[in-house]
């Protein structure tokens, strides 16, 4: 093929202008970042490429044939060169001689590493075969929508036979079975009894095709998933509406009440292990989950197993009337949570063999409310968004196969073959789900648990939301990157959105594009307080620990401290951390997790001075505050503090002029040519002599300290003010 033929949904993204300056690998790498960029090709992670190229064996410098396929756990879109694995393709070829049947398979995937070219450290995936024993020389197997919606459909087969008539193929059809030799074989028998064979659809998964060049198996793939999208548009403009059309409108508040509902879902989630949340409201989910048929097509859950791997066996689906009253929601989901744990826990005892990995979280990733929308989650951001997408991607499997009309729907269902009969399989409005067995052995795999189990360990922070006021500058900055470092995500609350961006995009260098978002915030104003919250929960699906920075010290030019001046120190270092707390609960009460909050007091709380009282005694008041509100909301959260000395490096607190003021006040001389850190510099060096260590407080430090004590590493602590003074004799407490 070597013009585009016509297509009406894609496009043609190869530019022969880069292509001609690529070498054969990176033309496999190109291609395969043009298929992923398009998740109406195939969904993030999901797929494979490969190519046969010929290369010098190092060690006897003939040229041999080496398989290039994506390695295990990559991703199309964003693969590099160093992310296939390379494997003599005689090797892998020659495995069909020790393969000792279905029951046996596994086993060859222990002899890929013995197969690898070169010094590659990189997994070859359980579809490795796959591509080995297709004869093409460049072979692409994704996941579209379109070519998944035809492979799930009860005539299925009849359909892509038809399709074949129309559009002048020789797709051939093979039923379910799990990736891995098997299918390998399935494969390669499918080829050789069908001589001219272009493609491949595998039963209730995806879709094989190729070409003997990077160029002709790129443009025969993105040729043959547009043309079955056409083929599914023109029978869905016959079929009329979608799942059975409208049961439910959607709510009018559905915002609000999703900011409402997303603390307890995420709570009631997380029992287990806390999961980070992202909501969705397209068309596409509303139209689903609004929809007469949405309930059973949700029971029946996915097909394609990299759908599943993240959705679990199903989602869970909220019987909810959008026109009754909100206050009933919460009970609903709690009713069909507990509905959804007690059928897991099914399901696992009805497949699970000796062997069997323990049952892991029965909670559901995936959350389907009428009127509302669609709450997914996963243990970062990333993968709670992608797992709504992987979502998304399943309704759309659904509605393509609904399509399709159904009444010739045969008596034995094409999916169905060695792996599983048609009794193993579940029909809904010809859509056909992957039976919960084979759901099983995919879930359960032995293969899949060795994977998670190489996965890094997570960090401290990981699934944690931490949102942090006065995060913009000083100690608050500190502890947004600290967080970062540590694996939380972030909401960054200061007076300045602007500056909040700064340091969120700081957070993200180190802990990832999604890990940090920005906030205004004013908090003397509750208002100001419920929408960084609702950013909060927006963002992420709640709150484990909120962070306080924020103060003010009061000063004038005379010394003299004006009674507004008293008052707003008092407002802004006492009154607004209650109002924070008092705001906050009422994201902590319905999530119902463990949490905790570290509020900023200082060694002046205890510490008398002639000059600042209106700041010490705002602090003082603001220590006791802490003890106050640990007791009054025990057990569920923890309130803690820290009481450093004068920080004087990266605070707002020390312009110019007051640190100025204050070398002056302690005869310490300096000039004025010098720069604002080198004044700073002298000053923090004056106040550290007065201590015990002699060291200046540094806002690191006192970022370490909030969140050790606001972490889980202190679970137990709560109450309490933790010094970060350097050992200030005066500020002992008596």
């Amino acid at each position: 093929m070597a013009d585009t033929p016509k297509l009406r949904f894609l496009e043609d993204r190869w530019d022969d202008a880069v292509a001609s300056k690529l070498d054969a690998p990176e033309l496999l790498r190109y291609r395969s970042n043009l298929l992923g960029s398009d998740l109406r090709l195939t969904n993030f992670g999901g797929g494979n490429t490969s190519s046969k190229l010929d290369q010098v064996d190092p060690l006897d410098g003939q040229s041999k044939k080496v398989l290039w396929v994506k390695g295990s756990g990559g991703d199309l879109g964003s693969i590099k060169r160093a992310g296939f694995a390379t494997l003599y393709l005689d090797k892998v070829l020659a495995l069909e001689n020790t393969y000792r049947g279905v029951e046996f398979e596994d086993e060859i995937v222990g002899m890929y590493p013995l197969c690898t070219f070169g010094l590659n450290p990189v997994a070859a995936s359980i579809d490795t075969p796959l591509h080995a024993f297709l004869p093409a020389a460049h072979v692409d197997h994704l996941h579209p929508d379109w070519g998944i919606a035809l492979a799930a459909s009860a005539n299925g087969k009849l359909k892509m036979e038809e399709f074949n008539k129309e559009f002048g193929h020789k797709i051939v059809w093979l039923p379910w079975q799990r990736p891995g030799f098997e299918l390998a074989m399935m494969l390669k028998k499918a080829v050789e009894s069908n001589p001219g064979c272009d493609g491949i659809v595998l039963g209730g998964h995806g879709l094989f095709t190729w070409g003997d060049t990077q160029r002709e198996s790129y443009l025969n793939t993105i040729t043959i998933i547009d043309q079955i999208g056409q083929f599914l548009a023109r029978h869905a403009e016959k079929k009329g509406p979608s799942f059975g059309g409208a049961k439910y409108a959607t709510h009018a508040e559905r915002a609000a009440i999703a900011t409402k509902l997303m603390p307890i879902i995420r709570g009631g989630v997380s029992k287990k292990l806390r999961s980070i949340g992202t909501f969705t409201d397209s068309a596409d989910v509303l139209a689903f989950v609004n929809s007469h048929s949405a309930k059973q097509l949700a029971h029946l859950g996915t097909s394609c197993p990299d759908h599943f791997i993240r959705t679990k066996i199903r989602p869970l689906f909220v019987e909810w009337d959008p026109s009754s009253e909100v206050k009933d929601l919460e009970a609903k989901f709690a009713e069909a949570l507990e509905t959804y744990r007690a059928e897991y826990a099914e399901y696992y005892k009805a497949h699970a063999l000796p062997e069997s990995p323990a049952m892991r979280d029965a909670s559901p990733t995936v959350v389907l409310v009428p009127g509302v929308g669609m709450f997914s989650f996963g243990k970062n951001k990333a993968e709670s968004r992608i797992t709504g997408e992987f979502y998304t991607n399943a309704i759309h499997v659904m509605e393509g196969a609904g399509s399709l009309d159904g009444n010739d729907c045969p008596a034995i269902l094409p999916q169905a073959g060695p792996a599983a009969p048609t009794s193993a399989f579940a029909v809904h409005q010809n859509y056909v789900a992957l039976p919960p067995s084979e759901a099983f052995r995919i879930e359960y795999w032995a293969l899949e648990e060795a994977k998670i189990r190489r996965q890094p360990p997570e960090k401290e922070l990981s699934r944690r939301v931490v949102l942090v006021v006065g995060g913009a500058s000083g100690i608050g900055r500190e502890v947004v990157l600290l967080a970062a470092e540590r694996g939380a995500h972030i909401v960054v609350a200061d007076l300045s959105q602007e500056a909040a961006q700064k340091v969120a995009d700081e957070a993200k260098v180190i802990g990832g594009k999604e890990c940090a978002v920005a906030t205004a915030i004013d908090i003397r104003k509750r208002d100001m307080i419920k929408s960084a919250l609702d950013a909060a929960v927006a963002a992420f699906g709640g709150v484990d620990l909120l962070i306080n920075t924020a103060a003010i010290f009061p000063s004038s030019p005379d010394g003299i401290i004006t009674d507004a001046q008293w008052a707003l120190t008092l407002e802004i270092n006492v009154t607004a951390n209650y109002l924070l707390t008092d705001e906050a609960i009422k994201v902590f009460k319905p999530q119902a997790l463990p949490s905790s909050v570290v509020l900023t007091s200082s060694a002046n709380a205890v510490v008398a001075k002639k000059g600042s009282e209106a700041y010490d005694v705002s602090k003082a008041a603001l220590s006791h505050l802490v003890r106050e509100l640990a007791v009054t909301y025990s057990p569920l959260l923890r309130v803690n503090g820290i009481m450093p000395a004068t920080v004087v490096k990266g605070s707002t607190m020390f312009p110019r002029d007051r640190v100025k003021a204050s070398l002056s006040k302690y005869e310490i001389p300096f000039e004025e040519a010098e720069s604002d850190d080198e004044l700073r510099n002298k000053l923090a060096t004056f106040y550290a002599r007065r201590t015990l260590t002699h060291v200046p407080i540094d806002p690191k430090d006192c970022a370490e300290a909030i969140l050790f004590i606001g972490g889980p590493k202190a679970p137990v602590t709560t109450g309490h003010l933790i010094p970060v003074d350097g050992g200030l004799v005066e500020a002992f407490l008596r």
